[in-house]
């Protein structure tokens, strides 16, 4: 039985989250998700459950330099944006959630990003 597409993010995901909870060391995570149009990034605590800071491309301060939500500038806008909140929450170290993503593209460039704006991974 073939698998589709979304079986085979689904597995990718599972995996990547399987591998990143064994080997975190209690670090807090950076997620990533990109959509069509837009990219979004969280730093989350998963021990107490909460996000600690987040950034995305929608944003009307990000809206307002950019031409487009999607594209790699955008992307490490969003990262140096991140990591700034996070620093700001005291947050140094991260372990990098790249999700069903293979480390490409946008989702490389969001990560360049969050490491030139001072989080380490």
């Amino acid at each position: 039985m073939a698998s589709t597409k979304l079986d085979l993010e689904a597995r990718r995901r599972r995996r990547l989250r399987f591998q990143l909870k064994s080997k975190s060391g209690g670090r807090v995570r950076l997620s990533v998700f990109r959509s069509g149009k837009h990219i979004y990034a969280q730093v989350i605590d998963d021990k107490q459950g909460r996000t600690l800071a987040a950034a995305s491309s929608i944003e009307k301060a990000m809206r307002e330099g950019m031409k487009t939500g999607a594209d790699r500038d955008a992307a490490t806008a969003v990262g140096k944006l991140v990591a700034e909140r996070a620093l700001a929450a005291g947050v140094t170290e991260v372990v990098f959630d790249r999700g069903p993503y293979l480390y490409h593209g946008r989702v490389k460039a969001l990560a360049d990003g969050a490491r030139e704006g001072g989080l380490s991974f």
